[in-house]
């Protein structure tokens, strides 16, 4: 069995989660906006999802959108929010370390709508300063956009500080905090200081092409996807039901327990830390204590990122990094840049994220593997 070092790009399927999901795959399969019996029992499992949702979030039922995962939810905030506030601004800000579902949206805007956007600058550990942010603010400033967490190293943001100056301004504050949940403790959707907050399934053992947004009240974003009056006419298209109940059952089950164990994951991270910056030419990225518990991410000089993830799946051990490959061409991680790293390091990235399932056998396997791995690479 190969060793499974990527959860931070999914989790597998928790089984009390296909379990809550499999009525809504067989006897409860009508069309929530149906009038009749059938669709009646459908729209009543979906307004319990929701209103389960918002107790768990200590927020409204008309405060959950429910999208296809967190790209949507991501667009909708940012796209849709720009769009509603335009005649009363059009000044954005964001850091240049979002997930590319919030960046492409910010380049969107300002390529093709007249917005202008400050990118906060970062520091080595990519993390911004809240100081920045009040100094990018200015009067026709409408939204700001910072993640929670960095899902390529790990990095966690000071959002409920940078929330909180804008709330102090009037400007609406977004943050994507797909990789928070089911890692960090969570109290309640509102330790965010956001009007607008991102959220995922599959990262926390819930089903793919499931999401949600909370969108504070009375804040109504523009909806990016027309045809319908689904989800109060915020998302257009017949919900996902058996997705939503999934995503119910999952953030109800392991996101107030935090699902990924810290006080395991935490000391392995570490582990796997120390092995890996022992070795030649391997620099540890990332904050080394503001930092999600499971995640290590660390550069190789002298190879690129292809390289290293073929060896390690080679190896058996899957990985990730903050490489892309498009049409051949090998593109350095658009985080490490925003970093400072220089451009030969920035494209070998590897990113490890433990979670649930992962062994202490596992971690001693690969910190036994490694040296052979990237001096193999390097060769």
């Amino acid at each position: 069995m190969p060793i499974y070092f990527d959860y931070n790009a999914t989790t597998p399927l928790d089984p009390g989660v296909r379990t809550a999901m499999l009525p809504f795959l067989d006897t409860v399969w009508g069309n929530p906006s149906s009038v009749h019996a059938v669709g009646r029992a459908a729209r009543a499992a979906l307004d319990e999802a929701r209103y389960r949702i918002s107790t768990l979030w200590a927020c409204r039922p008309s405060e959950v959108v429910f999208t296809s995962g967190g790209t949507e939810a991501n667009n909708l905030a940012v796209l849709g929010t720009a769009r509603r506030l335009r005649d009363r601004g059009r000044h954005l800000v964001t850091s240049p370390v979002e997930h590319p579902a919030v960046l492409h949206a910010f380049r969107e805007l300002e390529a093709h709508e007249g917005f202008e956007v400050t990118r906060l600058p970062v520091d080595a550990h990519g993390r911004v300063d809240p100081g920045d942010v009040a100094r990018a603010l200015r009067p026709d400033t409408t939204l700001v956009s910072v993640m929670a967490a960095n899902n390529e190293v790990g990095t966690l943001q000071p959002v409920a500080e940078i929330g909180a100056l804008c709330r102090e301004r009037g400007v609406r504050f977004h943050t994507d905090a797909v990789q928070v949940f089911g890692k960090l403790p969570f109290r309640d959707i509102h330790q965010f200081n956001a009007d607008l907050v991102a959220v995922c399934a599959h990262k926390f053992h819930g089903p793919k092409g499931a999401g949600a947004l909370f969108i504070r009240s009375p804040l109504q974003p523009d909806p990016i996807q027309v045809g319908g009056g689904h989800e109060n006419e915020r998302r257009a298209g017949t919900e996902n039901l058996a997705a939503i109940a999934g995503l119910a059952e999952a953030f109800a089950a392991l996101v107030p327990e935090p699902v990924f164990p810290e006080e395991r994951l935490r000391p392995w991270t570490r582990r796997l830390a120390d092995a890996a910056a022992a070795l030649p030419g391997v620099t540890l990225r990332g904050h080394p204590d503001e930092r999600l518990p499971n995640t290590l991410a660390f550069t190789v000089t002298g190879t690129d990122g292809i390289a290293l993830m073929a060896a390690l799946d080679l190896a058996g051990v899957c990985a990730s990094s903050g490489s892309a490959c498009s049409a051949g061409s090998l593109e350095p991680s658009h985080v490490l840049h925003a970093m400072g790293v220089p451009a030969a390091e920035s494209n070998a990235l590897v990113r490890f994220s433990l979670g649930r399932e992962t062994t202490e056998d596992e971690v001693n396997r690969v910190i036994e593997l490694l040296p052979r791995v990237l001096q193999q690479v390097r060769r």
